[in-house]
């Protein structure tokens, strides 16, 4: 089904208000993305991950060190320990497909000792950490983008960080290997009831030669009015400014996340 600019734009940005703007298939397709948390049993085919791992792999990678990898989880015992794990959200044990993603390290040290290299001591430092979240975090797009193109619908979950050292070790990961976030990827139960989640103005966050925070502002306020309105309708009543301000404005917002420094240490992330 084609999507008009018209109909995406306003869904996006819940506004009237559409400006000139290129557009393509692939563009419709990544403003219609939402997050889905009902699926239906179906299987995920071999065919289907064959797929989204090959998006994945076609993403942007720095140097084309490739520091990432994924555990596909279809098992339903194991799904439902890391759904436990991850603040004991019940879709992620109803997903047919959960992809959890990974930073690794692992492999480009074992690499670079093999060649006699004395040490992989460039791995130490936070430059390398970030290259691995960065490459893993473009790939999961890709892979997502991909699964929604295949009529899938896909919901990322960060919580797989809030007790990262038991999720390695469900996962068996070795040193140097980190979870990162999960992908559930499945058939959509109740898809039309799924609804696309306005975003911040392109005002908001659109700098043009030089960064500027105060013109920020009134746009952050109309955001604000009109999340308000859409969570009201969702039946979840928080405003997106009190969301901003319940994670950041005290460690317990963090859920856990606050030992995250220590935990990449425990597996080999050494952030010099």
């Amino acid at each position: 089904m084609t999507v008009s600019l018209e109909a995406s734009f306003r869904l996006r940005y819940g506004s009237a208000d559409v400006p000139p703007a290129a557009w393509t298939e692939v563009i419709a397709q990544q403003l219609a993305h939402r997050s889905v948390r009902s699926y239906r049993p179906d299987p995920v085919s071999d065919e289907t991950l064959t797929a989204l791992i090959a998006a994945a792999q076609s993403a942007p990678t720095s140097g084309n060190l490739q520091l990432w990898s994924v555990v596909a989880v279809r098992d339903e015992v194991r799904r439902t320990r890391l759904a436990e794990l991850a603040g004991e959200q019940d879709f992620i044990t109803q997903a047919p497909l959960l992809l959890v993603w990974l930073a690794d390290l692992a492999r480009a040290r074992h690499v670079t000792e093999q060649i006699g290299q004395a040490s992989s001591e460039g791995a130490d430092f936070v430059e390398a950490a970030l290259l691995g979240f960065v490459d893993v975090a473009l790939a999961a797009q890709n892979a997502a983008l991909a699964a929604e193109s295949l009529g899938l619908g896909t919901v990322f979950v960060g919580a797989i960080r809030n007790r990262p050292l038991e999720v390695a070790a469900e996962l068996e990961l070795p040193a140097n290997v980190f979870p990162v976030f999960g992908l559930t990827v499945g058939h959509p139960d109740r898809y039309d009831e799924t609804s696309v989640k306005p975003r911040l103005p392109q005002e908001a966050v659109l700098h043009h030669e030089r960064y500027a925070l105060e013109p920020q502002a009134a746009h952050v306020d109309a955001y604000e009015e009109l999340l308000n309105r859409y969570y009201a309708a969702a039946g979840m009543p928080q405003g997106w400014v009190r969301r901003v301000a319940a994670r950041f404005g005290s460690v317990a917002g963090l859920k856990g996340r606050e030992h995250l420094r220590e935990a990449l240490r425990v597996k080999g992330f050494q952030l010099r």
